[in-house]
């Protein structure tokens, strides 16, 4: 949708792989869009490259030498004339820094504001910000200042065992472990580090009671820049 005095979106670069990048294509063909596509060397022969309109090399197949290189897909944003990306799931969705970049560069990012993915899309920041609301929280342990293991595992001690390892980047159930006892808690921390920082190019931290048998209840609340 677009409103009075807005460009429509023409060309658009696809940040993401598989089949979140072939169901993009799929819709933006529908709406007469043109799509650029990116891929790694793993992904050279993907179906998302033959389906796009364009296919840009963007690097290795380690993500962090690719997908998540920001400059990397900015550079080929301008090279192909696109006006807009659209970051899919995972990699660079719930990255502020993206999608401020992308404003900077005066291409629209495909998303809600850099304001509102920070504060939904940094864990920590989420719960700070429910915590001052009145909202209950899972006891826990969320400051992105402080991040050494041993700093760490004296908040999970005094949290108690079990504790949950979150990525607060993290998406998907990446970037998170399970502590059962003091014993494993420095491996699953370096384990989940490992896992984010692949993931979410971020290998910060938080930490929470592991609640045993939790009974999930999600709320999902939709808005864009039009009200």
């Amino acid at each position: 949708m677009e409103t009075a005095g807005e460009q429509p979106i023409s060309r658009l670069l696809i940040a993401n792989r598989g089949e979140i990048a072939c169901r993009i294509i799929r819709s933006a063909r529908r709406l007469g869009i043109e799509t650029v596509a990116v891929f790694s060397d793993a992904d050279r022969r993907a179906m998302h490259v033959a389906q796009a309109d364009q296919a840009y090399h963007i690097g290795p197949s380690p993500a962090t030498e690719s997908y998540l290189v920001k400059e990397k897909l900015l550079e080929v944003a301008q090279r192909s004339s696109a006006d807009a990306i659209h970051p899919g799931y995972g990699f660079l969705s719930e990255s502020t820094e993206f999608a401020a970049a992308c404003a900077s560069a005066a291409i629209k990012f495909v998303g809600p504001s850099p304001a509102a993915i920070r504060s939904m899309g940094i864990k920590s920041l989420s719960k700070a910000i429910m915590a001052e609301a009145g909202v209950p929280v899972i006891p826990g342990f969320h400051d992105d200042s402080i991040q050494g293991e041993e700093a760490l595992l004296k908040e999970a001690r005094k949290i108690g065992f079990p504790v949950m390892i979150k990525a607060v980047r993290g998406g998907g159930g990446k970037g998170m472990r399970i502590a059962a006892e003091e014993a494993v808690f420095l491996e699953a921390l370096q384990s989940a580090r490992r896992e984010a920082s692949k993931a979410f190019g971020d290998d910060v931290v938080l930490l929470e009671r592991f609640v045993r048998r939790p009974r999930h209840i999600e709320v999902q609340v939709f808005g864009d820049q039009h009200g």
